[in-house]
């Protein structure tokens, strides 16, 4: 509870970029974005004398923020109607063998031609995949920013999204399948 360990008055210059940042990679409309950064300031104020030091200022903010995504994320959710798991399988039979569960050779990844690390074209294909992501259905692009880019567990996901786990790795699966054909429509 020592608040002298924040400066509220340079939270915008210290923070609002990062933060911005953080937000755009994982809400794709940039006026929302933008709130989404206020919004957190002004939650942060309220919350300051709970500030125990326990983390640094900037952690402290980016934990309120990513407590305000996830609110995003369950109102773009709610509503939705859950995934078949059968139909879903039938949906994307073509994709594999069969007798074995592996590619069918029409459908599997292609190389990306990005072994060696460049970073003009890692910017460009961080860009177009962002783009890819921004066409996801709300709901799959929720899964996959929390599971990939945030690194949640899947029981979290389930519950934060209320999600069963089965629907959870159909979107996965789903969504996986979307960005490959993104990308390789796109980057390659």
């Amino acid at each position: 509870m020592n608040n002298n360990l924040l400066d509220p008055h340079q939270w915008v210059n210290a923070h609002a970029d990062y933060l911005y940042a953080y937000t755009i990679t994982r809400i794709s409309d940039e006026e929302q974005a933008k709130d989404l950064v206020q919004e957190t300031f002004l939650a942060a104020l309220e919350k300051v004398n709970s500030f125990e030091g326990k983390s640094s200022e900037r952690t402290w903010l980016t934990a309120i923020l990513r407590n305000k995504i996830i609110d995003v994320y369950r109102k773009k959710s709610s509503g939705l109607v859950n995934i078949d798991v059968s139909k879903a399988e039938q949906e994307q039979a073509d994709f594999f063998e069969p007798d074995d569960g592996h590619w069918n050779s029409e459908y599997a990844p292609k190389e990306f031609g990005i072994d060696n690390y460049d970073p003009i074209v890692n910017k460009e294909f961080n860009q177009i995949l962002l783009k890819c992501m921004q066409k996801l259905p709300a709901l799959w692009m929720s899964v996959f920013t929390m599971k990939h880019m945030d690194d949640e567990t899947t029981d979290v996901i389930c519950a934060e999204l209320k999600v069963t786990p089965s629907n959870f790795w159909v979107i996965i699966h789903r969504t996986k399948l979307n960005l490959r054909a993104c990308l390789q429509k796109n980057w390659i």
